[in-house]
């Protein structure tokens, strides 16, 4: 009986061929079988535009192409991830190694996640190994001169898309907000910014190190807009931004006076 072959899930980074890493570039080259994600029968994986410029030809390897579309609603997307397993799992159960490509991160809000569920069902003892990427989340925060957070702040990553209307809130109890998969959730968003001072303290990266990269740092002319594809927000507090290296933390002051 053929062992069963390995399943991957390798984050291709943001969208810069060189952010790849050193171990992705290795996963993908070495594969049987690149599985790569599209969101239509007729359109190109973002994932395998981004890794192809610097991934070596490879005549023996498959490239099988699988369609997930945009969608929330799980009587769409259920059956494409079954499909897909179906595809997958021909090519493991014959002992090939099958990667995964997808954008940025496979453990963020990627379709690998169901994907990797429902194999491991169908197969309990097959072998999966996750090849983290650069994050499209740390990309921004790197494009936008800003660390997401230091020792004392916390961060909220949110999927716009799937509801905002308790983003006040947010806003208000945590230092640094990401908001993803913005959609037609911008006069939400912009609303709550200015609910709660933080206009100026938000931006906007659409397609972030793509060469289409876009960059608004005056979110209020987003107004109408939903900031284009693969677009993401970040909003920074700085009420306590620095304050390890600026301000000595009660107990320790506490510990110098004198009894």
């Amino acid at each position: 009986m053929t062992a069963l072959g390995t399943l991957y899930g390798v984050g291709v980074g943001p969208g810069a061929p060189d952010l790849l890493t050193v171990r992705a570039l290795r996963v993908i080259e070495a594969a049987d079988v690149l599985a790569l994600p599209r969101s239509s029968d007729f359109g190109a994986s973002v994932a395998w535009s981004i890794a192809a410029p610097i991934v070596k030809a490879n005549a023996a390897q498959e490239r099988l192409r699988l369609t997930f579309p945009m969608s929330k609603e799980a009587t769409v997307v259920r059956p494409r991830v079954l499909a897909a397993v179906d595809a997958i799992g021909e090519r493991l159960l014959a002992g090939r190694a099958v990667a995964f490509l997808t954008e940025g991160d496979p453990s963020v809000f990627s379709t690998f996640g169901y994907v990797r569920d429902e194999a491991l069902r169908r197969w309990p003892s097959l072998r999966v190994e996750v090849v983290p990427g650069v994050t499209s989340i740390t990309s921004v925060a790197a494009i936008g001169g800003i660390p997401l957070a230091d020792g004392h702040e916390r961060v909220a990553i949110i999927p716009a898309t799937y509801g905002v209307g308790d983003l006040v809130d947010l806003l208000e109890r945590f230092d640094t907000v990401v908001l993803m998969k913005l959609g037609g959730a911008m006069p939400t968003i912009l609303e709550a910014l200015e609910r709660t001072g933080l206009t100026d303290r938000a931006f906007l990266v659409s397609r972030a190190t793509m060469a289409e990269q876009r960059v608004e740092r005056d979110v209020r002319r987003l107004e109408g807009d939903t900031g284009g594809c693969l677009a993401m927000m970040i909003v920074k507090r700085s009420d306590r931004s620095g304050r390890l290296v600026n301000e000595a933390a009660p107990d320790a002051t506490r510990a110098t006076e004198a009894p």
